[in-house]
């Protein structure tokens, strides 16, 4: 065994926590990702799925996708920059642009593409790069591919992010760059005191809506959209694997950005461009998300019964303000034994570790589609309830 293999083979996490009987990852599903899943040939209560619009199953995107694979194929063999650029590709980039109030936009083939390339390429040497200590894993992975000065600044904590901001150089670029709703623990960014600082010391700002787009702002446009500040941001990003029920990314800016980012960011120009299935699906899913305002209505109504129902029953769920509700354990252990415990009462939800979030804020990850009901919700409530008070975690 050489050097390599020994190292790697002393990482053994993963079997002490499968030899517990509680390894929560990797779990098959063997239905459509719906309200309910099919697991181990049982119905479970799916409260662990980014599909906030519930349109993963959606009869017009499926045939969309398969329209799109019979007219152009599987694949496009290629990249963007060379011969992997269709029709639709220019297409669905000119409806994000519009729909997200900015120039231009350009479809990556992941949305952790999207901020690996964009953050990793923007600034140089001289400059700087500003991050909440929450931001998603994409954003951090993207500030250390660049050479620019990276600093960080305490979790929404505008203090913090001023006395980054007075380090800098005040003639060099400073880019900040925060998540539009926090993926784990479904707060929001201060979006309107983080546009202020960034006036006040000339700096640029970019939000990551992958948990935004769909559920906040006027016919789902975002967090941007939401404090109506969409005009002092200059790079929105956006995912197509949450909402928009497929897989992608994109990012929306004005065109002097956009221009250099086609010809500059790394991930965009080495990465096989976006199967056609891939990105029909997400164009139909921006229309039907255009035309069905019920469903932004019916996530927030119940979301808002959720988050009364957990609130009531003395659940710790912090500062959320999003259908991500977080539900803190606080112990890294306890926290798979709840995922465990939850799936074995029919209810799938998310364990949160570290480097996801702190030591001490571990949490399980209760997230809603606008498909879900209160009867669905009532249910896995009352089944988290049992958990929760099984181990002594409820106030």
């Amino acid at each position: 065994m050489g050097l390599l293999q020994q190292k790697l083979a002393r990482y053994t996490l993963p079997q002490e926590v499968k030899a517990k009987g509680v390894y929560p990852y990797f779990r098959e599903i063997d239905s459509a990702q719906d309200t309910e899943v099919m697991m181990d040939g049982k119905k479970v209560l799916m409260f662990g799925s980014n599909s906030y619009m519930g349109l993963t199953y959606d009869r017009r995107i499926i045939d969309a996708a398969i329209a799109a694979t019979k007219k152009y194929g599987t694949g496009c063999a290629g990249s963007r920059f060379l011969n992997g650029t269709l029709d639709i590709h220019v297409q669905l980039e000119h409806e994000l642009a519009e729909f997200v109030g900015k120039d231009e936009a350009l479809v990556y083939s992941t949305g952790f593409s999207v901020n690996e390339g964009v953050v990793s390429c923007l600034t140089d040497r001289n400059d700087y790069i500003l991050c909440d200590d929450r931001d998603h894993a994409s954003i951090v992975d993207g500030r250390r591919l660049s050479f620019s000065t990276q600093l960080k600044y305490k979790h929404n904590d505008m203090a913090a992010l001023e006395k980054e901001l007075a380090k800098c150089n005040p003639d060099a670029v400073k880019l900040i760059v925060v998540d539009g709703v926090f993926s784990m623990e479904g707060d929001l960014a201060k979006l309107p005191e983080i546009v202020k600082l960034s006036d006040k010391y000339n700096g640029s700002i970019m939000v990551d809506e992958a948990h935004g787009l769909g559920v906040f702002g006027r016919q789902g446009r975002g967090v941007c959209d939401h404090f109506g500040l969409t005009n002092k941001v200059d790079l929105i990003m956006g995912t197509f694997s949450k909402s928009l029920a497929s897989i992608g990314g994109f990012i929306a800016a004005d065109k002097d950005t956009i221009n250099w980012l086609r010809h500059n960011s790394r991930s965009y120009i080495f990465s096989a461009s976006n199967t056609p299935a891939a990105t029909a699906a997400a164009m139909e899913a921006l229309h039907i998300i255009k035309s069905e305002p019920e469903r932004q209505e019916n996530l927030w109504k119940i979301t808002n019964y959720a988050l009364k129902c957990f609130r009531d029953a003395g659940f710790e769920i912090g500062d959320t303000e999003s259908p991500i509700i977080p539900l803190y354990v606080r112990d890294m252990e306890k926290t798979f034994i709840i995922t465990k415990m939850a799936f074995d009462e029919g209810v799938f939800i998310n364990p949160v570790i570290p480097p996801a979030c702190a030591p001490q804020d571990t949490l399980v990850r209760f997230a809603l589609m606008a498909t879900h009901t209160k009867e669905q919700v009532d249910r896995a409530v009352s089944k988290l309830i049992k958990c929760f008070k099984a181990l002594n975690l409820l106030k």
